[in-house]
């Protein structure tokens, strides 16, 4: 039975552009006598705010979306993100990082889907783990792993080349887990078998599927849909105040209308949909 979710961050209101996605992943669930899931990730530090989290009960209620079950929290499983990281360790696949931000940038001498690759600068470094962010040796879990294959279901079966981003970062110094690790094992704690999302996350495709082959997971089949962007080219996003969900219902506005009209691709004005990644590769 195919099970799909959608998976908001309680760090802002919902837009058009989750709506659009929440659309996206309820229908492709009820189409195909599925269940559609709800999981919050929560685990943003102080950029989580549980009152968001209600309004994103109320806002999906209004667009006439009901999901299965009681909805996930990330905040729930922070255990199980510390045993996927000690394993990874035992393994010797997770190395200890302490390097800036500015420190990469300067030193990077490619770019990936993230931004400046990492040039693997501590990886053979004695790098004291206090107070360290934990980087995967990719270079390594690929020969463990052997080579990978991955499908979406627009883009067909893929090989999966994590490389891209060059060792990334799964144990953050600030969080409990990076979005590569927390999603992945989430999206198997919660048995899905499609996962749907926007093409903007696309690449970080290459690096679940090598983490599902690491840690022994289920593997699923993806669906990355276009995004909602503004005249300018660029998503939705809460940081530049895209309208809020909650402020259009709490103006009277139909949610289940709005609903409809971006299931036929009706945008307003200033808005279009777009693949989202130049080379989803």
């Amino acid at each position: 039975m195919i099970r799909t979710r959608f998976a908001p961050s309680p760090n802002g209101p919902l837009h058009l552009g989750h709506a659009f996605a929440a659309v996206t992943a309820h229908d492709l669930a009820r189409t195909r006598g599925g269940e559609f899931l709800l999981r919050i990730e929560d685990i943003d530090g102080e950029r989580s705010r549980p009152q968001f989290v209600e309004e994103f009960f109320r806002d999906l209620e209004w667009l006439g979306l009901a999901w299965d079950g009681e909805a996930r929290f990330q905040s729930h499983r922070l255990a199980r993100y510390t045993q996927a990281g000690e394993r990874l360790k035992a393994m010797g696949l997770l190395y200890p990082c302490h390097c800036t931000r500015a420190e990469i940038a300067a030193a990077a001498t490619r770019m990936g889907p993230d931004g400046p690759v990492y040039p693997g600068t501590c990886r053979h470094r004695q790098a004291k783990a206090e107070g360290a962010a934990w980087r995967l040796d990719v270079a390594r879990a690929l020969e463990i792993a052997g080579p990978l294959e991955w499908t979406d279901e627009q883009a067909g079966t893929l090989p999966a080349t994590p490389e891209i981003f060059g060792d990334m970062v799964l144990l953050r110094k600030d969080l409990p887990a990076s979005y590569h690790l927390a999603a992945t094992l989430d999206d198997a704690a919660d048995g899905i078998t499609l996962v749907t999302r926007g093409m903007d996350l696309f690449p970080a495709s290459h690096v679940h599927r090598l983490l599902q082959a690491l840690l022994g997971l289920p593997v699923p089949v993806w669906h990355h849909h276009p995004l909602l962007v503004e005249s300018d080219g660029r998503k939705l996003a809460k940081r530049r105040g895209s309208p809020s969900l909650g402020d259009r219902r709490r103006a009277g506005e139909d949610g289940k209308a709005i609903a409809e009209a971006l299931r036929r691709r009706q945008f307003p004005a200033g808005i279009s949909l777009s693949a989202g990644v130049d080379h989803p590769a």
